[in-house]
């Protein structure tokens, strides 16, 4: 089956205004011949002055000859402006539908999928592959168009006067053009797509960076956390420096080929001049000097055009790799949860294929029941509560919600049945009451004010003078960690699922803000449904069972009493837990 090409594609994200690209093309080459009439005045204007020579107050139409150069000048300007003005509808049109049907798909997708490629990378594809496009269309291949007729139009002009200086000025063309097939073949392709890969990498790191900082602070890592990122920019620097040396030689030589047609112009003067010491072969050797720096910059166009299209061939195989996930299948007859219990059965996960990050996880939590994921780093405990909220789709085995398969819900009747509480919860550049009504759009004033209330927030809403109509972000004012963590809470005791996952959500908060949280946490969890993942042990104390995670399996499970009592994982995290609680510094003989 043949390949559709790049172009093609394009042209189908631009729909009815298609045919505005098609229109800069022609619009384009019509411009290009006609920027070369003006060199057909200025040939008759040195014609007239060689003529008239000595005596130039002889020359009756230079001015008209002038003129009728600069008209068609300033008309082939014109026709090249609307030439540009077609291409940039079409081109910010296609780019705009192809960010639209990226995010789209975007949004069907396993959020896990989402998050697997990383929030910078996935914004670099989205938005830069997409501008590069924008690029292509609506500037170079108007000027391709341009280019290709320039040279079709300087053949007829060149052969026309003489075609001993035309032959004489085409060669150092046809060496510049094997010199540049040298710099942007197959090779310049590998080398763009290594350039596209280490610009990703250095943006993705920058991005996780900066979110981490927090956490950088707070363990003093700073040097050491910065290491990934400014790797990164190393990486780039040596690729950067290795690939203009590797060009450096090519580009000296191309530059070189392109601007030496005066010497090959004054080597057939010197060849011809005893042949023809007429004016007329003057006449037109000065009509080539003046002509044929055209050559040069039509052909440097052509070879930009040739890394931008594989620039454009580059940033469409970044947008397919995000067009090619398979968004999260829908059920064709979808089910209803008949309550809030969770249930999986021999549920097996990997990210890679290869190392199984779930392995054989059968598990029971009862509608109401509070239960809490604990364990060592990496033991699969986040993991765990993504495929039960669906971001991941399982490899084997089933997650059943209110007695019925995830994979049977419908993706917006699974999320009305569950909320999470992130570490990490994000809000956006609004109003506190627009952040809190994410969870349900058409909710009242008042009902927002009652799920602040009850996420004990009316300390923060008092502390401003707009109350919940603050706008928080940038143009507005910064809440903490904590802070945010209860409008976080808010939005949950707003939305009122009956399932609710807790992420590590007191990981970062201070006393005072952990106990209010704490308290928030004591609202939000009645009569619901309610799992922790959590690494303070002192949260999970109180849960109605207990399961412990180590390598992807269930090691043990139980209440805090009854966990203690086995001497297991549980017991041994619960020692090391407690030392570090009651460590102290010891200073001069004295606790700090």
């Amino acid at each position: 089956m043949k390949k559709e090409s790049h172009l093609k594609r394009l042209l189908d994200y631009a729909g009815g205004y298609r045919y505005l690209s098609f229109a800069s093309w022609i619009l384009s080459a019509v411009s290009a011949f006609v920027a070369l009439v003006p060199f057909w005045y200025i040939w008759k204007i040195i014609k007239e002055v060689l003529s008239v020579a000595p005596h130039f107050s002889m020359a009756e139409n230079l001015a008209y000859n002038g003129w009728m150069a600069v008209g068609f000048s300033v008309t082939a300007l014109l026709i090249y402006i609307a030439a540009l003005m077609c291409s940039h509808i079409a081109a910010f049109h296609i780019a705009a539908n192809i960010r639209i049907q990226t995010m789209e798909h975007i949004i069907t997708l396993p959020l896990g999928a989402a998050e697997s490629f990383g929030s910078g990378k996935l914004r670099k594809i989205v938005n830069e592959s997409s501008a590069a496009t924008e690029n292509y269309l609506a500037h170079r291949l108007p000027d391709k168009a341009n280019a290709i007729a320039t040279p079709i139009g300087l053949m007829i002009l060149l052969f026309a006067f003489d075609w001993r200086l035309g032959l004489f000025s085409l060669a150092p063309v046809a060496l510049a053009f094997l010199i540049m097939q040298r710099m942007t073949g197959e090779k310049m392709r590998y080398k763009m797509t290594e350039y596209q890969n280490a610009l990703a990498d250095m943006a993705n790191e920058a991005v996780e960076y900066v979110r981490g900082m927090p956490v950088v602070k707070t363990f003093g890592q700073t040097i050491f956390s910065f290491k990934r990122f400014k790797d990164s920019i190393d990486n780039y620097g040596k690729w950067v420096i290795a690939y203009t040396k590797e060009l450096r030689m090519p580009m000296l030589l191309y530059t070189a080929a392109i601007n030496s047609v005066f010497v090959f112009l004054i080597g057939a003067a010197y060849l011809f001049w005893e042949q023809n010491t007429d004016n007329e072969f003057l006449l037109h050797l000065l009509f080539y000097i003046i002509i044929t720096p055209i050559i040069s910059v039509t052909l440097t166009r052509i070879m930009f055009q040739s890394e931008d299209a594989m620039i454009v061939e580059d940033a469409m195989k970044r947008i397919d790799s995000i067009l090619q996930l398979k968004p999260l299948a829908q059920p064709q007859s979808p089910k209803q949860p008949k309550d809030a219990s969770v249930m999986l059965y021999d549920v097996t996960y990997s990210y890679d294929g290869q190392k199984n990050a779930l392995e054989h996880i059968s598990l029971q939590i009862k509608s109401g029941e509070t239960v809490a994921f604990v364990g060592p780093s990496g033991g699969g405990k986040t993991t765990l509560a993504n495929v039960v909220s669906r971001f991941f789709d399982v490899e084997k085995g089933k997650v059943l919600i209110g007695g019925v398969d995830v994979k049977e819900i419908k993706k917006e009747a699974l999320m009305d049945h569950i909320s999470f509480v992130f570490q990490n919860s994000r809000l956006i550049k609004a109003s506190i009451l627009e952040n809190v009504r994410l969870a349900k759009p058409w909710a009242t004033r008042e009902e927002v004010l009652k799920a602040l209330e009850a996420a004990q927030c009316m300390d923060i809403i008092e502390k401003f003078p707009q109350g919940i109509d603050t706008i928080i972000g940038t143009k507005g004012v910064y809440l903490s960690g904590g802070e945010q963590q209860r409008i976080a809470i808010a939005r949950v005791i707003l939305k009122n699922t009956p399932i609710i996952i807790l992420d590590e959500a007191t990981a970062f908060a201070d006393p005072d803000n952990e106990s209010r949280v704490q308290k928030a946490f004591s609202k939000l969890a009645k009569e619901k449904t309610v799992i922790m993942i959590a690494h303070r042990l002192s949260t999970v104390v109180g849960a109605d069972r207990i399961f412990v995670l180590k390598e992807g399996k269930i090691a043990e499970q139980g209440t805090h009493k009854e966990l203690l009592k086995q001497q297991g994982v549980y017991y041994d995290m619960w020692q090391d837990y407690q030392t570090a609680v009651n460590w102290k510094v010891q200073k001069e003989g004295r606790s700090i």
